[in-house]
């Protein structure tokens, strides 16, 4: 047998989630050929095969943790397809399916007679109940007999929930009287009038508000504002846009702008482009800007590498392409290490006002929002309607001092008003 582990990923990651089996039980898998797609913090990768062989056992199903190194799975190189034990021709099941020799053996004798729930917990002490390894391992934690386990599964076996239902439910004779109100999910609300869902988060979405509540207690962050008059950007990109998209085949977006007015003020106020590393300062000599894109796993933060060397339609071009990698779940872990800096921009969804969270390590974030028309004075005694933006800084306020916050922020607003300095600054 040829055992399959989780390998080593990245130097950061050391464990993922199951996302999907793209193999089942008895398939043939030639070297090389994805057979597991796994969610770890950052993204989404798929584990391929070193060997050839037929996967004859899957250790660890769809939704559960593992670490790498860990043997997930095992090849018989002398198998033929279809051949393997416990096959896995049901969708779904195949991950689910590690039964051994006494839990084959219970199967049959099920299959024979009428199989309830009173049966499955009549099971001699010598026999082990069909358990999903999820439900193992938290009977295991939690020190409780799998044999005196209900289940609501027509064909015996135990899953997690029925574990969680088993040391929820009452003790003594009134658990045996209410066997329905003990199958009862535990997601259920107890008031049927106000029904509730229990959904499990996703490794990703862990990892965000784990890191977002981080960074909430483990610096000074403050936010300083701003607003933008967006009527020179604007008025540059209806002359420019239609002559842009025909050179560069790429859409002119205020993007490129505020990359460029970033990497103009981080040259000017380089404490904005470092970090924290114990008692020192890291001061970093590139501009690695990271682009906040809202995908349907979460948030991610793929990176513009060397935005100082680009001009603005290969910015452009940079953001595209990352932005459709993340729509299609298929940025690498390259996509997303490292930054110096970051960009969010809250107004493509309406956003008037925020406070964006810091991405750490880093020290600063801008946050960019919905261009609205309002009313400015131009002069003591002029009003005009302007584009205008609300623009905010969130910094770290151990290393950054409010005074360079604000000059930070204020020579953004310079630049974006006066695009012409970009290509002096930017």
């Amino acid at each position: 047998m040829i055992e399959v582990k989780v390998p080593e990923l990245a130097e950061s990651i050391t464990e993922g989630t199951i996302s999907g089996w793209l193999k089942n039980v008895g398939d043939s898998v030639e070297r090389g050929e994805d057979i597991v797609e796994l969610e770890t913090d950052k993204v989404n990768v798929q584990i391929s095969a070193e060997d050839s062989g037929v996967l004859s056992e899957i250790k660890k199903g769809e939704g559960e943790d593992v670490e790498v190194g860990e043997v997930i799975a095992t090849l018989d190189e002398n198998a033929e397809a279809g051949a393997a034990s416990g096959g896995g021709s049901d969708e779904g099941e195949a991950s689910k399916k590690k039964e051994e020799p006494a839990a084959q053996e219970e199967d049959k004798k099920a299959s024979s007679q009428p199989e309830t729930q009173e049966q499955e917990s009549e099971s001699s002490e010598g026999e082990r109940p069909i358990a999903t390894p999820a439900a193992r391992k938290l009977a295991r934690e939690r020190g409780l007999d799998l044999s005196k386990v209900q289940t609501r599964d027509p064909m015996g076996r135990v899953h997690a929930e029925d574990v969680k239902a088993h040391e929820e439910k009452p003790a003594g004779g009134q658990a045996q009287q209410q066997p329905a109100q003990q199958a009862k999910p535990a997601a259920q609300s107890e008031d049927p009038e106000k029904p509730v869902e229990r959904v499990k988060m996703s490794r990703r979405r862990r990892t965000i508000a784990g890191k977002m509540l981080d960074v909430k207690n483990s610096t000074a962050m403050l936010t300083t504002f701003n607003e933008v008059d967006m009527s020179a950007v604007m008025a540059l990109r209806k002359r420019r846009k239609d002559d842009f998209q025909k050179q560069h085949d790429v859409r002119l977006g205020f993007m490129s702008f505020f990359t460029k007015a970033v990497v103009g003020a981080l040259k000017a106020y380089p404490l904005l482009n470092a970090e924290i590393d114990g008692n020192d300062l890291l001061l970093k000599k590139y501009y690695d800007i990271g682009i906040a894109v809202a995908s349907d796993e979460g948030l991610v933060v793929p990176i513009v590498r060397n935005a100082d060397r680009l001009g603005f339609a290969g910015i452009e071009q940079e953001i595209g392409n990352l932005a459709k990698k993340a729509r299609d779940n298929s940025l690498g872990l390259n996509d997303l290490q490292g930054g110096s800096f970051t960009i969010t921009n809250g107004g493509v969804f309406g956003s008037l006002f925020s406070t964006p969270i810091i991405n750490a390590p880093q020290v600063g974030i801008l946050g960019m929002h919905t261009i609205q028309n309002r009313p400015v004075a131009v002069t003591p005694d002029k009003m005009e309607i302007r584009p205008m933006m609300y623009i905010a800084l969130s910094y770290d306020h151990r290393i950054v001092d409010g005074s360079e916050a604000v000059s930070f922020l204020a020579k953004i607003k310079a630049m974006i008003e006066d695009p012409e300095t970009l290509l002096l600054e930017g």
